[in-house]
């Protein structure tokens, strides 16, 4: 461990990927980022709260975001493999099932449902926070918001759209004020550290696991879905909605029940 409570874990696929350990309780929480590729820097308001509370808490970049390893091989980018990253870092940070809940937010909420149906032997309790159990629901849900935006605005997104071309300037400013700003973060003023975030995607990983954009989602996710499969989760979990989000709030609800 070096100073400050960072720890680099040797993955079995040979890469590092980065942790970081605040405080010191039999409470112990593994943050999951959304993304895919995105990072911890966004889940940095943690330590405000946490520590109030007593709760011990990892910081972690999976791999391909930006403080751990970045290879471009594309037969990383699986969910079967990320379960499996995910209970490697487990094990070396010495979590188990009478201390260890997993929080995953967004992407993160697809990786810790997916790890949670696999190893929830290891768990004592699930935080599923800001995702859906079934991606064409997000996706479909995520539609319903557009149609929602000024017929000015999606004719432009659409424009942008039928080139391919999602990395124009316009595009990402149109989405970002019409639709980041409304369901993604509210803030008058971002914070720093969500600035931050942002501004570190890998954005090969996110398009090609995702898709080029958070309204067109065509990468390997698309189809994915457990929802079915809810049912066969027993450890104790938490579902985590919102008025505004991009997440339907009724959907996290029912999936609660």
């Amino acid at each position: 461990v070096q100073a400050g409570g960072v720890q680099m874990i040797d993955l079995k696929e040979g890469y590092k990927v980065w942790t970081k350990r605040f405080g010191n309780s039999p409470i112990k929480v593994l943050l999951l980022h959304g993304g895919p590729a995105g990072t911890h820097e966004y889940m940095e308001c943690f330590e405000s709260f946490f520590p109030q509370a007593n709760i011990e808490f990892y910081q972690y970049d999976q791999l391909g975001s930006y403080y751990s390893d970045q290879p471009t091989d594309s037969s990383l980018w699986t969910i079967e493999r990320f379960v499996e990253e995910v209970e490697q870092v487990r094990v070396a940070l010495g979590l188990d099932k009478d201390n260890f809940f997993l929080l995953g937010q967004s992407w993160g909420g697809i990786l810790a449902m997916e790890y949670a149906l696999k190893y929830q032997d290891n768990m004592k309790g699930l935080i599923i926070s800001n995702m859906t159990a079934d991606f064409p629901k997000y996706a479909a849900y995520n539609n319903k918001l557009r149609e929602q935006l000024p017929q000015a605005i999606i004719d432009t997104l659409v424009y942008y759209e039928s080139r391919g071309d999602y990395q124009n300037q316009r595009y990402l400013e149109l989405m970002f004020d019409a639709f980041y700003r409304k369901h993604i973060c509210r803030l008058e003023e971002w914070p720093e550290p969500v600035d931050r975030s942002f501004g570190h995607f890998n954005m090969d990983v996110y398009t090609y696991m995702q898709g080029p954009s958070e309204f067109v989602p065509g990468g390997i996710l698309k189809d994915w879905t457990v929802w079915d499969r809810l049912k066969e989760l027993t450890v104790p979990t938490l579902t985590v909605g919102a008025k505004y989000d991009s997440m339907n709030p009724e959907e996290m609800e029912e999936m609660s029940k």
